[in-house]
């Protein structure tokens, strides 16, 4: 997926103007997604992030996608709910979301003298600080599950298909 990524991200058909809707979306999809895909299936978006990440995007598309030309010939920025109309809110949000749930059923059925089992279910054995604690990956994942509905998720993730069928679903949920 990374090699088709770059073959479309250094393709000179990319680097000219006259570039297609279609291609472009292809491209900058593809890449900015196969660099999210690795590294945030272990991040805690916090609303900050997330505000963070929903604008580096429309930027990045906005630059893609060129202004946009009025009827008097004049040519304007395109609004944020003209990129939400051609992304068909399809946005990083969501498919970071995506990779989490992915991420937790590849976890929850590795064994459990895994490493990355042990880390997930490690306590420290030292105090944690007084005031509200802070966001863990687990609680953002937790509450992805509870927003698609899953009862037992424990259960079903155990079963690769009924936990197909849920990323299924939470793919429907974030529209990608």
């Amino acid at each position: 997926m990374v090699s088709f990524c770059t073959e479309v991200f250094y393709n000179p058909v990319c680097e000219r103007v006259t570039l297609s809707l279609s291609l472009s979306l292809c491209g900058s999809t593809l890449c900015g997604r196969c660099f999210f895909e690795y590294i945030s299936k272990t991040w805690v978006l916090k609303e900050n992030m997330t505000n963070k990440l929903m604008t580096f995007e429309r930027k990045i598309m906005r630059k893609i996608f060129g202004p946009t030309r009025t009827d008097d010939g004049c040519s304007r920025i395109k609004t944020n709910q003209e990129i939400n109309d051609t992304l068909k809110e399809q946005n990083i949000i969501g498919f970071i979301k995506k990779q989490r749930l992915n991420w937790l059923g590849h976890v929850e059925r590795m064994a459990e003298d895994n490493i990355v089992q042990k880390i997930k279910r490690w306590k420290p054995m030292s105090k944690r600080p007084t005031g509200r604690p802070k966001t863990r990956w687990e609680d953002n994942v937790l509450e992805d599950i509870k927003s698609i509905n899953v009862c037992n998720w424990k259960k079903v993730v155990q079963d690769r298909d009924s936990w197909k069928k849920v990323f299924e679903q939470a793919r429907t949920l974030y529209r990608l």
